[in-house]
Parts: C-alpha cells; structure tokens; sequence
C-alpha cells in the first residue's frame, strides 16, 4: 500500500503541488493634485502690503467677465479648487479715528464667472472698521508721510469655490458694497467701481494627461 502511495505521489505534477491562487494586481496610486499660484490678469492692482508683501488686486463692478480679474486654468482632469482671500476697502483717516467718526460696516458681493457670463458661485465679505488695527495691512506707493496709500485693505474672508472641469478661465466681478457708518447706509452697484480686494490667490486641480501619440505606419512600398 505505501508503494502504491508513493507512486501516485510521483504521478501529480510539481506545479500542481506547489501552485498558489495569483496575486490580484495592485491599485494604480491615487492621482497628485497640483496646488500653485495661477497665471492671472489683474486690471486695477491695489498695490503690495507694506508689512505682509502681499499683493493685493481690486474687484471693480463689471457686467463684462473680459472687464475682471482673469484667472487662467492650466490643462486639467476634474474639477478646479479655487481659494483666496476677499477683502473689503478702507479710506484710512487719522483725523476721522481720533474723532470717533470712523465707524464702518462693509458688506461685499462678488461672482466668479465663466467667460460666457455664467455664475459659477458668489463670494460676500462683511467687517467692521473703527481703528487702524482693523486693517489688514498699509498698502505702499501712496503720497502719504509714510509713503502709504490711503486706501488699504480690512476685514478677511477666505474663499473656496469649484470650479467646473471644462472651464480654461474663469472671472471675477464685484456686484454690490452696501456701507453703513453713523450717518447714513449707502449702497453701490455701478459698473467702474471697485467695491473690494483680492490676495492670496491659489488653484489646486490635477494635471491632465499628456496627449497620446499616434501610431507611425509602416513603410509602405517604392514604386519600381
């Protein structure tokens, strides 16, 4: 009986033995998304932060997506993460802070769009300024004795939108600034006027593909 044992032991294949359920292939990585700085076109530039280095950039009441700050999308698969910081506007006077008059409630609108004027998402900032510490930064370039402008970003609000994948540029547009100080509230939507600012602009998308190339033929035949 062990012989016979033996034998058919003999008789299996190695292979048959030894063979183990194949290995399913592994999950190709997860795609790396890009975050970066965009190529954009800014109309009316603020100016550059005395004190944080930031550029800052207007967002005038436009109806025209041409007329805004144009912010150009690099290939991409999926949609765009656009992010920045929106920022309302401050005529700084120090006569005014000294004389408890310079109260403000600031409350902005604004639309990113894309190039066909379709609204992709609106934006709203809203601050309060009443001293020079309610500003975000001193804007440089002004005629002022510390060679500041007078006017100077306060109040921040950070900004995330999507943006949908088949747009390459998108705009944006102010809509309306209604502000509220101790004499009155004054509300302001006509085209030309900037009515906010912009700072800290990101996009985080992931890279499209490269193109594929096409097949070379192969040789054909020379005539005799």
């Amino acid at each position: 009986m062990r012989i016979v044992l033996f034998v058919l032991c003999l008789a299996i294949p190695l292979s048959a033995q030894t063979r183990r359920p194949a290995r399913k292939a592994a999950a190709p990585p997860p795609p790396v998304l890009k975050k970066e700085a965009p190529e954009m076109t800014c109309p009316t530039p603020l100016g550059v932060g005395v004190t944080t280095k930031i550029s800052f950039c207007d967002v005038m009441t436009e109806r025209d997506p041409a007329a805004g700050i144009l912010i150009k999308l690099p290939p991409h698969k999926g949609p765009v993460t656009l992010t920045f910081d929106l920022h309302n506007r401050q005529t700084y006077s120090e006569e005014d802070v000294r004389g408890h008059r310079a109260f403000a409630r600031y409350t902005a609108s604004i639309g990113v769009l894309t190039m066909d004027n379709t609204l992709i998402s609106r934006a709203i900032v809203q601050s309060e300024f009443r001293t020079a510490r309610d500003l975000v930064d001193r804007i440089g370039g002004g005629a002022g004795p510390a060679g500041v402008k007078a006017v100077a970003p306060t109040g921040t609000e950070a900004i995330v939108i999507t943006i949908p994948e088949g747009e390459d540029q998108v705009s944006i547009l102010g809509e309306k600034l209604t502000v509220e100080r101790q004499d009155g509230t004054a509300t302001f939507a006509q085209p030309g006027r900037p009515i906010a600012d912009v700072s800290n602009i990101m996009i985080e998308y992931k890279p499209a593909p490269p193109p594929k190339q096409g097949r070379t033929g192969g040789r054909g035949r020379r005539g005799g």
